[in-house]
């Protein structure tokens, strides 16, 4: 029988292991993907729910279906246009795009601003360790000690 050839990981393998496992990196993947549920959800809200109720108030219009032909034949719907090869500005594209950062954005800062106030309220001062304690109580008796000693002529006064 021969003996085992023994093989090592290559050192860029054992780097990369530690790297992915740390928690850093394991939190940005859990970001990544609620992240990306989240969008989901706020794209629903803003085309299924916003923007009709816009659209209402407005005067019955559709929002998604807003734009302006730049060259070539317009058709009845945005898509339809594109399709025929016409160029055009998909204004109320954009506008939902505006709508979903915006309700994005105050969904970041009031969370930003939820866990700012657990961290204030969950972070207690530590106690001073012994060592502080003692070096405290040796700065306060030197402090004691040349307030009572006389003062010399030509020193300058504490």
């Amino acid at each position: 029988m021969l003996p085992s050839i023994p093989l090592r990981e290559p050192t860029w393998v054992q780097e990369f292991k530690a790297f992915v496992t740390r928690g850093n990196v394991i939190d940005l993947a859990v970001g990544v993907v609620i992240g990306a549920a989240f969008t989901t959800i706020v794209s629903s809200l803003v085309e299924d729910l916003i923007n009709p109720l816009i659209g209402l108030m407005v005067g019955g219009i559709d929002f998604s279906n807003v734009f302006v032909v730049l060259s070539g034949e317009r058709a009845a719907s945005l898509e339809a246009t594109r399709n025929g090869g016409a160029a055009v500005l998909a204004l109320g594209k954009f506008i939902n795009a505006v709508i979903k950062f915006a309700i994005v954005a105050l969904a970041i800062f009031w969370m930003l601003k939820l866990l700012a106030r657990f961290r204030l309220t969950g972070e207690k001062k530590a106690a001073p360790t012994a060592s502080e304690v003692l070096l405290t109580e040796i700065r306060d008796e030197l402090r004691a000690a040349r307030r009572a000693e006389p003062a010399v002529p030509g020193t300058p006064a504490a």
